[in-house]
């Protein structure tokens, strides 16, 4: 069945029933007469019933009319008390969104950069919901690109033509070893040298794989691999059980506590990874978003002081 009149008409209806006058009603409600009528007429034509006996003195409702009331009232209340809870719950969604952060990184400077943030954020100003999309480097550029984050911590500059990319830092690749492998006890360890190691590398297409092949191209040095991991984490596990070693960034060595492993100097070439910011062209952030990023800024100056980085040209 077909509903062919709305709460205006019913709410014209209730004026007429409780005021006893057409005229009464169309000034309760700021209508004109000529419209209250218009309303309860719509709303007659839609039940198919009389709802009011009019006379020349008095306008008295049938017994239709008497039915009526009841289920208008309450109807009426469900729909204002429906349209409170949605504007009141719009009102609160809109306040979660602007305290909610969301930041895509790569997971290898969660540690290093993300967390100090996070603290010195929370520290400062009321609780902000932070969440956090721990990606590949190709994959931070298109949450990015996509409006998934508010911005993003990566390790390839040009990814996607929307995004602009705010460099902070390079870093070294060392290299991670069990400290029983032979190459433990050198300080510093050639690419060369690897040749015949069982040797896991960052899986094709992640932002590790793609500086360490790049420099190497360069160089001219061959590699060989012997497995691939699309995690860092993953490749340590293998390093600490004497599996393989691995070229890892130099803030994981910073902290990566109670595993088996040696951290060694990587030259020949040295391998260095850009770390930047990425946010979407023409994006504007909220003031949580923005505070963030501030604090992100602060804990990789911090970084410079302590750890042998160097600034991008």
């Amino acid at each position: 069945m077909r509903i062919n009149f709305d709460f205006f008409d019913l709410e014209a209806f209730l004026a007429v029933k409780e005021t006893g006058s057409f005229h009464a009603a169309a000034d309760r409600l700021g209508l004109s007469q000529s419209s209250v009528t218009r309303r309860v007429r719509k709303l007659e034509e839609a039940l198919g019933t009389t709802l009011f006996e009019r006379t020349t003195r008095d306008v008295r409702p049938t017994l239709a009319g008497k039915r009526l009331q009841l289920r208008a009232d309450a109807m009426l209340q469900e729909a204002r008390e429906t349209t409170r809870a949605l504007r009141d719950e719009s009102a609160a969604f809109a306040h979660q969104r602007a305290q909610t952060v969301t930041l895509a990184t790569i997971p290898t400077v969660v540690a290093a950069l993300v967390t100090p943030a996070i603290r010195s954020l929370q520290s400062d100003i009321k609780p902000v919901r932070i969440r956090l999309l721990d990606l590949a480097a190709n994959e931070v550029a298109e949450a990015v690109a996509q409006g998934e984050a508010d911005f993003g911590l990566c390790s390839v500059p040009m990814l996607e033509p929307t995004t602009e990319f705010t460099p902070l830092f390079e870093e070294p690749l060392v290299l991670a070893v069990h400290p029983n492998h032979r190459l433990a006890a050198r300080d510093q360890v050639y690419w060369h040298d690897l040749r015949n190691e069982s040797l896991v590398l960052p899986a094709q297409g992640t932002g590790n794989r793609l500086v360490i092949y790049e420099a190497l191209a360069r160089s001219g040095t061959p590699i060989r691999w012997s497995y691939e991991a699309r995690r860092t984490s993953t490749a340590l596990d293998l390093v600490a059980q004497g599996v393989a070693v691995s070229p890892v960034p130099k803030l994981v060595s910073l902290h990566t506590a109670n595993r088996d492993i040696a951290w060694k100097d990587l030259a020949d070439p040295s391998v260095w990874r850009p770390i930047g910011l990425l946010t979407r062209l023409g994006q504007s952030h909220t003031k949580a978003a923005s505070a963030f990023k501030e604090k992100i800024l602060a804990a990789a100056n911090a970084l410079q002081k302590d750890l042998t980085v160097r600034t991008i040209p």
